[in-house]
């Protein structure tokens, strides 16, 4: 792969360019990836979400080094991973995506531990690695939301 197609795919097409919020931007990119995604067999969904957090790993290492920073701003392909592991099997109503959207944001801006540790991990490990605990503490509050509010 070029170097210009890994820093497309960490920047989630360039979203993470954006001057303001850019990890909101890549997170709001997630959301029509989940929607193609969410109707997948089960085996090709996990497959998919697989094959994306590999890719946003090794692309998030690769672009480190191509902006000599570690976890810049620039790079969402994180949080787009992040919230299709928060959203993974939630039935696709606009309920369930946007609060799956709001808590994945919130956590992930939060950081509760061990995600800033996880923050600390080197390379692309470290940059993923974050976004996949928020996802967790994201999940957990969605799961929560819909128990109470029978969203889905």
């Amino acid at each position: 792969m070029t170097e210009k197609f890994i820093k497309f795919i960490a920047t989630g097409a360039g979203a993470g360019h954006l001057p303001l919020m850019p990890g909101t931007a890549g997170t709001l990119l997630g959301i029509p990836i989940y929607l193609v995604l969410a109707p997948m067999s089960t085996p090709l969904l996990l497959l998919s979400l697989l094959a994306l957090t590999a890719g946003g790993w090794y692309s998030a290492q690769k672009t480190e080094k191509v902006y000599r920073q570690k976890d810049p701003p620039q790079i969402v392909c994180d949080e787009i991973v992040g919230l299709q592991w928060t959203l993974l099997f939630i039935p696709s109503s606009w309920a369930a995506v946007l609060l799956g959207f709001l808590f994945f944001r919130f956590f992930d801006i939060v950081k509760l531990p061990p995600a800033r540790s996880l923050e600390k991990l080197p390379g692309g490990l470290g940059v993923m690695a974050d976004d996949l605990a928020a996802a967790v503490y994201a999940r957990i509050a969605l799961e929560g939301a819909n128990y109470l509010f029978g969203l889905w």
